[in-house]
C-alpha cells in the first residue's frame, strides 16, 4: 500500500452543467422536427471531454455519434456501441479498415479509393460523404455512378453545409445539389444539417441532423440564442495578491503599466488551460458581485485581475470565468468552435 497521498485540488476547474447539455440536444432534436439528432463528439467533445459529455447525451437521447479521428473511437466505445460510431475522416489504411472491421464501428467513406479500401478490406455498412461545395471531404456528385460506389452498403448518405451560420445562398445552392443526389446512391437515411443547419429550417433536416457547437453552448445563428444554454462554467482562485505603484507594469513586455497606487490578484489560469491571449484585452472575471478587469498580457499558466474596487477579494478566493461563447467570441474576436476545442487537458482533469 503506498503512503503517498492523492494529488491536492487543482486551482481551477470547469465545470460541465449536463443538465443544460442534455437540455440543448432536446432542443435541436425537437429542431429538427420529423429527423432525429445526433451529436458530434469529435475533439473530446468540443474540449469539454467525452466522459462528463458523452453519457449525458446518450441519456437525452441521442443514438449517433460522430467523431473525426480512429483515435477517439476508444474513449466513445466506454459509454455507446459500436453501431453508434461514425469515422468522419474514413479509412485511410488498410489498418483502419481493419479496426473498424475488429470494432464495428462505420466509416464516413469520402473518396473512391476510400470505397474501393474499404470493400477490398471486407467492410460491411458505411456512411457516405458528397461534397457539395465545401470542397474539404466527400466524393464529387459526378462520381457516384462509379462502381466503386455502387458496391458501397450506405447507411447515412451525408454532406456538410459551409454556411448555415449567415443566410448565403450557399445553403440553397448546397441542399439544391444534395438533393439532387440523394437518387444516385441507394441508402437508408439522408443527413446533411449541423447545429448552424437545423436553425435553417425543415427542408434542410431530413432524416437524421448532426449538431455539434449548439449542444455545448455555442450559438451558430442568432436566431438559436434564446434555445442554447451554457454548458462550461469555469472558475479559477486567486493564489497572489500585490500592491503597485504609479510606474509598476504588469506582466510579459509591460502592457499594462499602473498611473495610481493599486492592489492585483493572479489568478491561477492562463492560455495552457484554453484562456488564450486574445481573450486578455478587455475582459474581466467575477467574484461575486465584483467585476475584477484583467491586467496585461494572459500568461501560460496565470493573468492578472485588477482588485482595486474590491478590498476583501484575495488569496485562495475563486473568481468566475465568463464563458457565454457567443459574448466571449465577439470580446476577443476568436470564434466559438476555437474558444471551447483549445481548452487544455489539466482544466479539465
Amino acid at each position: 500500500m503506498s503512503d503517498t497521498p492523492a494529488p491536492p485540488q487543482p486551482s481551477h476547474r470547469l465545470r460541465i452543467d449536463t443538465a443544460a447539455l442534455a437540455a440543448n440536444w432536446r432542443a435541436l432534436d425537437a429542431l429538427s422536427g420529423g429527423a432525429s439528432a445526433g451529436a458530434a463528439i469529435k475533439a473530446e467533445c468540443y474540449g469539454l471531454g467525452i466522459d462528463a459529455c458523452l453519457p449525458a447525451l446518450r441519456d437525452a437521447g441521442a443514438r449517433q455519434f460522430y467523431v473525426a479521428h480512429w483515435s477517439e473511437v476508444a474513449a466513445a466505445l466506454r459509454h455507446v456501441g459500436p453501431d453508434q460510431i461514425a469515422v468522419l475522416h474514413g479509412p485511410m489504411n488498410s489498418a483502419d479498415v481493419d479496426y473498424a472491421c475488429a470494432t464495428g464501428v462505420v466509416p464516413v467513406i469520402n473518396s473512391l479509393d476510400q470505397a474501393r479500401r474499404w470493400s477490398d478490406g471486407g467492410g460491411g455498412v458505411c456512411h457516405l460523404m458528397i461534397d457539395t461545395g465545401i470542397n474539404r471531404l466527400g466524393v464529387a456528385a459526378d462520381q457516384l455512378s462509379n462502381s466503386a460506389i455502387s458496391a458501397l452498403d450506405v447507411n447515412i448518405l451525408m454532406s456538410h453545409l459551409a454556411s448555415a451560420d449567415e443566410d448565403s445562398p450557399m445553403n440553397v445552392r448546397q441542399l439544391t445539389a444534395f438533393r439532387e443526389c440523394l437518387t444516385a446512391v441507394p441508402h437508408r437515411l439522408a443527413s446533411l444539417a449541423n447545429s448552424a443547419g437545423i436553425g435553417l429550417g425543415a427542408d434542410y433536416a431530413f432524416d437524421c441532423t448532426r449538431p455539434g457547437l449548439a449542444l455545448y453552448g455555442g450559438v451558430p445563428r442568432g436566431d438559436m440564442a434564446g434555445t442554447i444554454q451554457q454548458v462550461a462554467h469555469i472558475e479559477a482562485a486567486i493564489i497572489q495578491t500585490r500592491r503597485l505603484n504609479p510606474g509598476d507594469a504588469v506582466g510579459y513586455n509591460g502592457e499594462f503599466t499602473a498611473t495610481k497606487p493599486m492592489r492585483v490578484g493572479t489568478v491561477s489560469l492562463g492560455y495552457a488551460d484554453g484562456f488564450l491571449r486574445a481573450r486578455g484585452p478587455g475582459a474581466l472575471v467575477n467574484c461575486g458581485d465584483h467585476k475584477l478587469p484583467l491586467l496585461g498580457k494572459v500568461s501560460m499558466d496565470m493573468v492578472v485581475a485588477d482588485l482595486s474596487d474590491a478590498p476583501t477579494v484575495g488569496e485562495g478566493n475563486w473568481v468566475q470565468v465568463p464563458f457565454n461563447l457567443p459574448d466571449a467570441a465577439r470580446q476577443s474576436t476568436v470564434s466559438q468552435y476555437e474558444l471551447l476545442t483549445v481548452m487544455g487537458g489539466r482544466l479539465r482533469g
